[in-house]
Order: C-alpha cells, then sequence, then structure tokens
C-alpha cells in the first residue's frame, strides 16, 4: 500500500502546480496585449500605429521607446541583467535600446533575457496578413488573428473579413460527402461533415485532442456552438 500524503505534502503540490502555471504565463501572453503589437503615437506626426521602432508615416524615433518583449520604458540602475553596464544611473530612451526585432519592427531593451528570448518567441514571426497579404513592415496598423479560422489580418482588413469569414461555401449544412446534416464544421475550408464521414485512416483523432479537417488539418468545432450562415449578401461593386 503506498503512504497516504499528509496535508503539507498535497499543499506542496498544489503550491508546484501553481508556480508552473504563473511561470507558463509568460509564453501565453495574448497578442492584443502583447508589448510588440501595443499602440503607439507618434512624437512627430501624432499618428497612432502599432509599436515599432521607427514611425510608419514620417520615420521619425520616438522620444521614450518601449521593449517589444517586456515593455518597459527605463531600466533601472539596480537591474543585473544589462548588456551595457550603467551603474548609479537610471536611463531612458535611445540608452535602453539593445537592437531592432526583424518581424515585430520594434525596439527590445539591452536585458539580456530579452535580447536572447524575444526574436525566437516573437508572435508576428508569420505575421502575413491573409486578405492582403502585407507583413508588418508594409502598413503602420496591429496585427490580428480571426477568431473563426486562425489567420493573420492586418488592421484594414480585420472586421470586413471576419464578418464573411463564418459563412459557408455550400448552399446548406449537408455534409460533403452525404446528404446527411453535418455535425462538426471547419471555419478554415468552410465545409462541414457528418458524423461517419469525419473520420478517415489519416484523421484518426488522438487521446486527449480533438477532431481535425481532413482536407487542411484545422481543429474541428461542433456546428451547433457557431453562428455560421449560408446565404451569402453581396455589397457594392464586385
Amino acid at each position: 500500500m503506498p503512504k497516504r500524503k499528509t496535508g503539507a505534502r498535497k499543499k506542496a503540490e498544489r503550491q508546484k502546480v501553481r508556480q508552473k502555471g504563473i511561470s507558463q504565463q509568460q509564453f501565453n501572453i495574448e497578442l492584443g496585449k502583447h508589448p510588440c503589437n501595443s499602440l503607439y503615437t507618434c512624437d512627430v506626426c501624432s499618428r497612432v500605429q502599432k509599436n515599432r521602432a521607427f514611425c510608419y508615416f514620417c520615420a521619425s524615433a520616438p522620444k521614450i521607446p518601449s521593449c517589444a518583449h517586456c515593455g518597459k520604458t527605463k531600466c533601472m540602475a539596480s537591474s543585473s541583467d544589462c548588456q551595457l553596464p550603467h551603474p548609479a544611473r537610471n536611463v531612458t530612451g535611445m540608452n535602453m535600446v539593445g537592437c531592432i526585432c526583424d518581424f515585430c519592427e520594434a525596439f527590445l531593451c539591452h536585458s539580456k533575457r530579452c535580447l536572447t528570448i524575444h526574436c525566437c518567441t516573437c508572435p508576428l514571426t508569420d505575421a502575413i496578413c491573409i486578405e492582403c497579404e502585407r507583413t508588418v513592415w508594409e502598413h503602420g496598423g496591429r496585427m490580428f488573428r480571426c477568431f473563426s479560422c486562425d489567420q493573420w489580418l492586418c488592421e484594414d482588413d480585420q472586421f470586413e473579413h471576419q464578418a464573411s469569414c463564418q459563412q459557408l461555401e455550400s448552399e446548406t449544412f449537408h455534409c460533403l460527402s452525404c446528404n446527411r446534416l453535418g455535425i462538426y464544421t471547419c471555419l478554415r475550408c468552410k465545409i462541414c461533415f457528418c458524423d461517419d464521414h469525419v473520420k478517415s485512416v489519416n484523421n484518426a483523432a488522438k487521446k486527449g485532442e480533438g477532431l481535425t479537417c481532413k482536407k487542411c488539418g484545422y481543429a474541428l468545432r461542433e456546428t451547433k456552438d457557431l453562428s455560421v450562415s449560408v446565404r451569402q449578401h453581396k455589397f457594392g461593386r464586385q
């Protein structure tokens, strides 16, 4: 018989789980709240844009740049992680800058942790708008993810895309392979699957994971939980 866990042992295990969850939060930051995708107002032209090293409109550098990884605007004298030591004084502005990220085009502070971690974990590494195919360097706005298909969107196309994204290509909710009502829907391919045709030899659901689309491999969602439409409304010039 295994020994029964004492109260102190149970408390220590719960604390260990909590600490692990807290340490993982730094890798699970929402895209809208990430420092590299935050809003920034230019000091010269007063245009609102994504946090970047130089203004997209007038190419001027900010007076008080913020780090794209940790979000700080001042490096304290007590910090021991600086690659450029500045004992007995706090630094701001260009004295705090270490480099520019190639993916999000924003300044990074000269902290060793930010310089070594951010470029490998930058959330905007593969950020190319699915509608206009522009990258971060080709427009001044922020980047977003579509709620339905999880594709990249720029600030100009996000509303138009998401308004038409929850719309199926077929005129009914029937399965792609038969005439039965589709229980599962792929929001990337815009097709439905019934309970029989959702699985295949190459599309077997693993233990603890959900079903995926046979065409693109994107996670399927139940049709009853979605607000998808089969009617097409076209406005303006086509």
